[in-house]
């Protein structure tokens, strides 16, 4: 199934809450956070992916978020529909992200992802992240742990 990737719209925000609920609870974000995320063009760019629903319809399957400042960026989220993981949509977004810090010339990069997710500990690796630190309970309100991850292009 053909997945595409655009620019994450306020019309989103119903489908992608549904899958913070899916992914991260009880650590979701919440719509005002992404209302507020979206609308600062300048520094935020959302994406999300999809496909085509039985009914024909596009349906959010993924979506990503990038915070980029002069000096770093922050990937803020990636999160993909679990019957959709492990078919490349994380990496894809992922990818697209890094494109556009590099794009926008940024040298560093630094993302959170939770200490008991290997799985996206391994992807961030394969990008040429590193692990530079942990953050203990980070994510609230269950106090999981972070693992700070960083790629650093000289």
């Amino acid at each position: 199934m053909t997945v595409g990737l655009r620019p994450m719209r306020l019309a989103d925000l119903t489908a992608v809450l549904e899958l913070e609920e899916e992914l991260f609870a009880p650590d979701t974000w919440t719509a005002a956070m992404y209302r507020d995320e979206l609308a600062r063009t300048d520094t935020r760019w959302y994406l999300v992916a999809e496909d085509e629903s039985p009914d024909g319809r596009p349906r959010v399957v993924g979506y990503a978020g990038l915070i980029a400042y002069p000096e770093e960026a922050h990937i803020a989220t990636i999160g993909v529909a679990g019957k959709r993981q492990g078919e490349g949509i994380g990496a894809r977004l992922l990818d697209t992200l890094l494109e556009e810090a590099d794009r926008r010339r940024v040298p560093v990069v630094l993302l959170e992802v939770r200490a008991d997710n290997e799985l996206a500990q391994g992807l961030y690796r394969r990008r040429g992240f590193a692990e530079i630190g942990r953050r203990r309970g980070y994510y609230q309100p269950s106090g999981t742990d972070a693992v700070v991850m960083k790629r650093e292009k000289l």
